[in-house]
């Protein structure tokens, strides 16, 4: 193994520990209302296209998304913002309240208008983006009640994140409480900025603005990494700041830190569909790996790394630990390694080969203990497609499908075997009990089960069927099943 992949294999051990952290997160909640469908014909009333609406969905977005990373990352976190008393604030609170693994403290001011941000979007081109939104000041009761909370459960965190979308959450005021309290409890404080003039932020332990930010702060155009280099220095000195991460898109990240040599991070070379909420990943990557005790330049790849697996989704997304893991692992030099694929990754690169005219199969399981009957079903669904995709229970959801005793092998160990196989293309792990959502995520040519599955026992067949595809029962091979390996394994052990 090389050192850059016994590197990728400890990165991704570290982030096994992410359950261990709890953040705090304040910020500006937005509700984040995505439209998608296609657009075939310019209207007639103005040179617009006109959108049919297929389908639409709804999700914590500015600060909101920030902490949804941290959840999905396997953290736990609280949430405090505010919302006005309509609509859109009233289903901020219910997605908010539907977060097992989220603590959120919503204030409501009757005077404001929740932040709505509405998205038309046809196939993968964003037509127009709505706003409906507030930036007064937060009211000074209600800075006093965010302070208050603050310093009566400071030191339940292992960190402090403030995500200042600009809408009033964030005034000068809070800052500096929220600064000074943190300090004091010796809790770091990493700071998603937008602000012009970074000195409101004096005393961060972490500010992570991009490159624009950066440049609109120091007033000059950074091009070059040395200009970017000295331009952090330069804020960093004049405002009490510790350490600097400063995004550059498809350049990468740089950490600047306090006291030693920068560390450039390339970005992995991919397509970007969209950065919108890259920002939040970023600091919510940070935030969660420095809280769980790894080492800033760890976390800093760490997020990188998650960055690169969100910006090739569209809208606003979040990263799970096991696709950060997934994307980590396929960094390294197994021969297999670039058949495994996150979810987003792998919607992407379906998506190419549906374009270029290719078929592309699906088949799914839990394959512990890879034997002949799995080969038989994998190497017949293959004949039906041009392209196989083989989606795999993760080992929470094998657990919960089969027993605590199970799986036997890893999640990880049982992508590496499938992605050995010639007559598999793609190798995906999903953390659901059902690959219901995958498949919405994906949507393949061919949907394929074993014929041991009735067509209405089929999961996600109705879905495939809607838009044209196809479902194929595979015959199995007699007298294969993992459980009758353990159970002879069992018998022999105890013989």
């Amino acid at each position: 193994m090389s050192l850059a992949s016994e590197h990728a294999e400890s990165l991704a051990g570290q982030v096994d520990r992410f359950e261990e952290a709890s953040l705090l997160c304040i910020g500006d909640v937005m509700l984040d209302h995505f439209f998608y469908g296609t657009a075939s014909r310019i209207s007639p009333e103005a040179p617009i296209p006109v959108l049919k609406i297929e389908r639409q969905s709804a999700m914590l977005g500015g600060a909101g998304n920030t902490v949804r990373n941290m959840i999905t990352l396997g953290a736990r976190a609280s949430f405090i913002s505010v919302v006005g008393n309509d609509d859109a604030g009233n289903r901020i609170v219910t997605l908010a309240g539907q977060e097992p693994r989220l603590e959120p403290f919503l204030l409501t001011d009757s005077k404001r208008v929740s932040t709505e941000k509405s998205r038309y979007i046809a196939t993968s081109q964003q037509l127009l983006r709505a706003d409906y939104e507030s930036v007064e000041p937060l009211p000074m009761a209600l800075q006093e009640k965010v302070l208050t909370a603050v310093r009566d459960d400071i030191l339940r965190y292992q960190a402090v994140v403030l995500s200042d979308y600009g809408k009033g959450m964030l005034t000068d005021a809070l800052i500096r409480g929220v600064m000074e309290t943190a300090n004091a409890a010796g809790v770091p404080v990493l700071v998603d900025p937008k602000r012009r003039d970074l000195s409101v932020y004096r005393g961060a332990t972490i500010l992570t603005p991009n490159l624009r930010e950066l440049s609109e702060a120091c007033g000059q155009n950074l091009v070059s990494t040395e200009e970017v280099i000295a331009a952090a220095r330069d804020q960093m000195h004049a405002h009490s700041i510790q350490h600097m991460v400063v995004t550059r898109g498809a350049q990468g990240m740089i950490l600047v830190p306090h006291d030693e040599e920068p560390l450039v991070v390339s970005a992995r070379a991919r397509e970007v569909f969209d950065v919108s909420g890259a920002g939040d990943t970023v600091v919510a990557t940070l935030a969660v790996a420095l809280a769980s005790g790894c080492s800033l330049p760890d976390a800093v790849e760490l997020a990188n790394t998650a960055a690169g697996i969100v910006v090739g989704k569209i809208g606003t997304s979040v990263v799970y630990r096991n696709d950060l893991k997934t994307a980590l692992h396929t960094q390294g030099v197994t021969t297999s390694g670039h058949k495994i694929y996150p979810p987003a990754l792998a919607s992407e690169q379906i998506d190419a080969w549906k374009q270029t005219g290719l078929k592309v199969g699906f088949t799914n399981g839990c394959f512990d203990l890879i034997h002949a009957g799995h080969l038989g079903l994998i190497n017949d669904a293959r004949a039906f497609c041009d392209k196989l995709v083989v989606a795999i229970n993760s080992d929470d959801s094998v657990r919960r499908l089969k027993g605590a005793s199970r799986p036997v092998n890893s999640e990880m160990e049982r992508a590496l075997l499938l992605a050995e196989l010639s007559a598999v293309d793609m190798v995906v792990i999903f953390h659901e009990d059902t690959p219901e959502t995958l498949l919405t995520l994906l949507k393949p040519s061919v949907l394929m089960k074993g014929a041991d599955y009735a067509l209405t026992e089929i999961v996600g067949a109705d879905f495939v069927q809607s838009y044209g595809g196809e479902i194929r029962r595979i015959p199995l091979r007699e007298g294969y099943s993992t459980t009758n390996i353990i159970e002879r394994i069992t018998r022999q052990a105890n013989a």
